[in-house]
């Protein structure tokens, strides 16, 4: 939104997107929602994941893409793996299926020698 009462020479992309409630077929904001949204823009500051104040030069510069992705850093909600632990489980895995395996072909051994 333009402010002719602002004194900075930037503009303020704020990431609302995750910033409602699903409702059936409409999402709603909540008042909590609402309340976040206009207090970044009350506060015009940087706020992680959420919104950035960002100098109109540097816009400018970006051919003057006002995409909020542009500006707004994604959070990175994938989960990190420990490679080396799920190794290890995998490995665990494969020595019980073997020695599972090792029983099964010794019960159907049996059977088979009983008949």
């Amino acid at each position: 939104m333009l402010k002719k009462s602002k004194t900075d020479n930037a503009t303020l992309f704020i990431d609302a997107s995750a910033e409602f409630v699903r409702g059936g077929n409409k999402n709603k904001l909540t008042e909590e929602n609402q309340q976040r949204i206009l207090d970044a823009f009350t506060a015009r500051m940087d706020a992680e994941y959420f919104a950035r104040l960002v100098p109109n030069a540097e816009i400018a510069e970006n051919d003057y893409n006002i995409a909020v992705s542009s500006y707004v850093e994604q959070e990175d909600t994938t989960e990190a793996v420990d490679i080396t632990a799920l190794n290890a489980d995998i490995a665990r895995i494969v020595a019980r299926q073997t020695e599972l395996r090792t029983q099964i072909d010794a019960i159907v051994a049996d059977l088979e020698g009983s008949s």
